[in-house]
């Protein structure tokens, strides 16, 4: 909303300082700043009402050390994320950009989903929470709209490779296409619509859903949403689960997923940016870098809230937090084309997934063949399994975040390294 006002006010009354709004990275900047007094501050207020109306987590008997003291710890604290992510947007990003209203949509989506999960856990006496088959439903959902929003919506596009020759004001054989001028080479490239992505640490790194189809037939790549949209779902509902299997202990969620973000937040910076992203020969996505704002605002929430989730924590984020963080982090990576690369950026939330896959599937696998069900991991997901080695879980969400960190910078490196 600000970003308009300013806007009225250069262009009505020439008022000066106006037009720092017009930046980016002065919007993103104040998103974070917003965003993290939000959190911080009115984190606590919300932790006290939580723990007035008595929200707090039930725990399960694990066995675990220090179980016992979370036991009526505040939960829900995902809506502190939730709020503290969407005031600063509202204020700061522009509201008529496709990709900001698509994130805008995931979080909400995403958190009711979550919220509805521990409202019935926590107020109808339901540890099971919202079921599964319904998670996943909701999850497909969200994956269906974000698909078909970045296939069909017409502002979705890319920039091409090969640039065109203007002739008199106008574009030669297509006047109607729409250009980006580079002001660094002072070229004119033409804007497509297209469902390419990004393979990681490959020269030529460009790859097209729509390939699959007309490697059988030409005429079949109209059709490439039949491919695309079953992979944004199952990059969806993967990420979010990951995510929420990740929050079992103080701080490793928002300490892995902030991590994540800021490296999203870079990618989403340079790929809309024309000057850079040709200085690093990636592709330029037209009116990507908007959602910066959204991702300034993401990380300083996160920030804010691990200030009370860390351990020990004062609030759990609950299933509103977690399949919120999920989802926003693979619709981010979905839409700046590097979803390729979450397996890497999120390789901690890939190897909590495994984990519990692997468990359960050998467990299963073993009582059919033996009668007796056998174990990879003392517990799954794997930060149990530190836990049960007798490794305090501070200093297992420590380790995670290094190698968090690690996986970052080896996703940041796939930048140059090809």
């Amino acid at each position: 909303m600000l970003y308009y006002l300013f806007e009225y006010l250069e262009k009505t009354y020439q008022l000066t300082g106006a037009s720092v709004f017009q930046f980016i990275s002065f919007r993103a900047a104040l998103a974070v700043i917003v965003s993290l007094l939000i959190s911080m501050i009115f984190g606590k207020h919300i932790i006290n009402y939580l723990r007035k109306k008595q929200i707090g987590e039930t725990v399960r008997d694990l066995g675990l050390d220090g179980q016992k003291e979370k036991q009526g710890t505040p939960t829900m604290g995902g809506i502190i994320i939730i709020i503290a992510t969407l005031i600063p947007v509202l204020l700061f990003a522009r509201l008529d950009n496709v990709y900001v209203l698509l994130l805008i949509v995931t979080t909400v989506w995403m958190g009711a989903i979550g919220f509805l999960d521990d409202y019935i856990k926590k107020f109808k006496n339901n540890k099971e929470g919202l079921k599964g088959r319904f998670k996943v439903l909701g999850q497909v959902g969200l994956g269906i709209i974000v698909g078909t929003v970045l296939y069909f919506n017409e502002n979705v596009t890319i920039k091409e490779q090969i640039p065109v020759q203007i002739q008199t004001g106008m574009v030669s054989n297509n006047s109607s296409m729409l250009l980006f001028h580079n002001p660094a080479t002072k070229e004119f490239y033409p804007e497509t619509k297209s469902t390419k992505t990004t393979i990681p640490f490959l020269k030529n790194n460009e790859f097209d859903y729509a390939d699959v189809l007309t490697f059988f037939n030409e005429d079949w790549g109209k059709y490439a949403w039949i491919i695309f949209i079953p992979i944004v779902i199952f990059i969806i509902t993967a990420v979010s689960n990951g995510a929420n299997l990740t929050d079992g202990i103080d701080g490793l969620a928002a300490g892995t997923s902030v991590i994540s973000v800021i490296v999203l937040g870079l990618f989403t910076w340079v790929s809309g940016n024309i000057i850079f992203s040709e200085y690093l020969n990636i592709m330029y996505i037209p009116r990507i870098g908007e959602m910066t704002i959204f991702v300034g605002a993401f990380v300083g929430a996160l920030i804010g809230f691990l200030w009370y989730n860390t351990f020990p924590a004062q609030v759990f984020m609950g299933d509103t937090g977690s399949l919120t963080i999920g989802g926003i982090i693979a619709v981010i990576a979905i839409a700046v084309r590097k979803e390729l690369l979450i397996p890497i950026l999120c390789g901690i939330f890939l190897a909590e997934n495994l984990s519990v896959v692997l468990q359960v599937s050998y467990f299963k696998y073993t009582k059919k063949k033996y009668g007796e069900g056998k174990r990879i991991f003392l517990m799954a997901p794997l930060h149990h399994h530190y836990q049960k080695k007798g490794m305090h879980e501070s200093k297992i969400v420590n380790r995670f975040w290094i190698v968090a960190i690690m996986l970052a910078v080896l996703t940041l490196v796939t930048l140059k390294l090809r």
